[in-house]
């Protein structure tokens, strides 16, 4: 019989494949995938170390198709993954939140997945040094179009993050609990070093844009006012990638709700919303917009917002009972 246990301080690559071995009648693609994700995102740490030294700070000059303003590394790194996970043969499609639309690779047209990448969140605040990453989706192919991207999150066959901060660390589940690998740079190899990541029930931290309160909901305000209360504390990086991957292993909640303003959110459902609130679940926690859970969501469009709220399960669950109460 073939027991699996999580060993903290192999190498990702080897826990890939060790994690693959569980399926007899795995192809070994889902495998490669993670470890070409891997390839390209150390190539994008690299970069992220050396800013400021090279020319990679700063905008390019034009609006993304988001409405925002690009940065020089989100259009580097973006290319860097379209390219790297392209060349691969595995994927049939790849969206991304730098594009209008998916680009599907000559040589993926045998591909059995889709990823979805925000290739850079939090961009610009790589000019004041604080952490920004990479988030990838991955779904399988089941037409031969956009429909491949526009599934419900539950359908993730893998989702995860690398965040590019005092260390590198890369977070992803595949439906089976959530791990988390940090590089070393030694021997340029991401280790095991958060083996099984569970939220704690609960946390006494809240991020939300509080320069926001007066455009809320009476429900979100009275919820920001009770935690208040209690004596949570406001950490609110405004790099969700930074924000996320805090409560993620220390508990509370994160939340970026619409508002008279943004009355459809800001978040986007393919590439932030659905990949992260996948490895929330995973841990214990729960991810929702306010009415369900984010990952029964089916996407109408490649770049679709919806308001968020996630995080540990006894904050989560206070929360959402207010916002029924109205």
């Amino acid at each position: 019989m073939y027991i699996v246990r999580v060993q903290k301080g192999i190498d990702l690559s080897r826990f890939i494949l060790e994690e693959e071995r569980r399926y007899p009648l795995a192809s070994g693609t889902l495998s490669r995938i993670l470890i070409s994700i891997e390839n390209a995102t150390k190539i994008i740490s690299s970069h992220i170390r050396k800013a400021g030294l090279v020319d990679v700070l700063g905008k390019v000059g034009r609006i993304n198709v988001q409405g925002e303003e690009v940065q020089k590394l989100d259009e580097l790194a973006n290319n860097w993954l379209v390219e790297h996970l392209a060349s691969t043969g595995d994927f049939f499609a790849v969206a991304s939140e730098e594009m209008e639309k998916a680009f599907f690779p000559v040589n993926g047209s045998d591909g059995k997945y889709v990823i979805s990448l925000d290739p850079l969140d939090g961009s610009s605040n790589v000019d004041v040094n604080i952490s920004v990453g990479t988030i990838f989706s991955i779904h399988k192919r089941i037409s031969d179009d956009d429909a491949s991207f526009l599934q419900e999150g539950r359908k993730q066959v893998a989702a995860g993050y690398v965040i590019y901060g005092s260390s590198t660390m890369l977070v992803y589940s595949t439906g089976n609990g959530v791990n988390g690998f940090t590089l070393d740079p030694a021997v340029g190899s991401f280790i095991l070093s958060h083996p099984n990541i569970k939220l704690p029930e609960r946390g006494k931290i809240y991020a939300f844009n509080e320069s926001n309160y007066k455009r809320w909901s009476n429900g979100i305000r009275r919820y920001v006012d009770t935690v208040k209360e209690k004596g949570y504390t406001l950490r609110y990086v405004a790099s969700m990638i930074a924000d996320v991957h805090r409560t993620l292993l220390k508990g509370g909640i994160f939340a970026y709700p619409a508002d008279n303003v943004n009355k459809n959110g800001k978040i986007r459902i393919l590439y932030e919303a659905n990949p992260l609130g996948f490895l929330i679940e995973q841990a214990g926690g729960i991810a929702s917009n306010g009415n369900s859970s984010i990952l029964d969501v089916k996407p109408e469009s490649l770049h679709q917002r919806t308001p968020i709220f996630m995080g540990s399960k006894a904050d989560m669950e206070e929360l959402l009972a207010i916002l029924k109460e109205g």
